[in-house]
């Protein structure tokens, strides 16, 4: 496996860019219902790359939706990212306007995907997607570090969101692959 960009690629004001255009984006859609027009700032913000963005209310899950690879570039994936985290994410009723002062914002943004080895999984580094057939799963880099999770546990979930048996990973026929994430939050700019 050739090695995973890890290192951190955008600078502090691109940070804060993209965390204020999803914060503004979902303002838009959940408060005013409004269409999104996307402005997309030139350098690493109009390179293309996939990314996840995570909502909390207080400690707890609000919404947490991606887009992987698409060719589009970062920003508007940020921004569309955002919106459907907000109002389509199947696991939560749409966000409503008064939740919109309590909401934490996290931006993941991945490096490129590349096939691994169950034995070179490092937890807290390496986020996975699994995938068999037309069954894929995903989870982020930082989710094995939340709930501390060894390499084969997280293999085990990663299976289990593809909606596959939890030792499928074990399987020839399943494909795992590796990315990093840069992350970063609304926290760090507190």
């Amino acid at each position: 496996m050739s090695p995973l960009d890890n290192g951190a690629r955008l600078d502090t004001s691109q940070r804060r860019i993209l965390l204020d255009s999803a914060r503004h984006a979902i303002e838009q859609s959940v408060a005013k219902r409004e269409p999104l027009e996307v402005d997309v700032p030139a350098g690493a913000l109009s390179e293309p790359a996939g990314a996840f963005v995570t909502l909390r209310r207080g400690k707890r899950l609000r919404g947490c939706i991606g887009r992987l690879e698409s060719g589009e570039p970062l920003a508007r994936v940020v921004v569309l990212a955002a919106v459907s985290s907000a109002l389509e994410d199947p696991r939560f009723d749409a966000m409503r306007p008064e939740e919109l002062s309590d909401i934490e914002i996290e931006i993941s943004v991945l490096s490129t995907f590349e096939p691994i080895a169950p034995e070179q999984v490092r937890t807290g580094v390496h986020g996975l997607m699994i995938q068999r057939g037309s069954n894929r799963g995903l989870l982020l880099p930082q989710v094995a570090a939340e709930y501390s999770w060894n390499a084969e546990r997280f293999l085990e979930e990663t299976c289990s969101k593809a909606g596959l048996p939890r030792d499928a990973w074990r399987d020839a026929e399943t494909r795992i692959f590796a990315f990093t994430a840069e992350v970063f939050s609304d926290r760090d700019f507190a």
